[in-house]
């Protein structure tokens, strides 16, 4: 079976060796997706004129969601085509405002299935959430 790499240029690139995403037959499997951003800052994160940060989850879930929407985008898919996500949370008292966004996009009866978990830490500290899915292309 012949699988195909996925590497989008205007996108965030991969902080190591590896694509955006993969296609194995019918199936794409994407990369790790954070809110990162081409240039390398991130969308919800607020520099404040004292010093200090303000992470909004709500944005930062929004923005790798639709980074996962135009990943698939380049390999013939889309956001409804998603079968299965992970969801990595630096802390669980984000998991309401994660939900409110991801339920704005999915929904139960044809949305993927998940699994949400707590992590230590992601790559950048100001990073709040990260994603990886699985869709299933459309047939041509």
């Amino acid at each position: 079976m012949s699988t195909e790499a996925y590497i989008l240029p205007d996108r965030a690139q991969a902080l190591a060796n590896y694509p955006h995403a993969r296609r194995v037959g019918d199936l794409i499997y994407v990369s790790g997706v954070s809110s990162r951003r081409f240039d390398n800052t991130h969308a919800g994160v607020v520099r404040n004129p004292d010093g200090t940060v303000e992470l909004d989850i709500r944005e930062q879930t929004r923005a790798v969601i639709e980074n996962i929407g135009t990943i698939l985008g380049t390999a013939g898919a889309g956001l409804v085509d998603v079968v299965d996500i992970l969801v990595m949370l630096v802390d669980m008292k984000d998991y309401a405002g994660m939900n409110e966004v991801y339920n704005e996009y999915f929904n139960a009866r044809t949305g993927p299935s998940r699994t949400t978990c707590a992590v230590h830490q992601l790559p950048h500290p100001n990073l709040l959430i990260e994603m990886k899915v699985v869709a299933c292309a459309p047939k041509s």
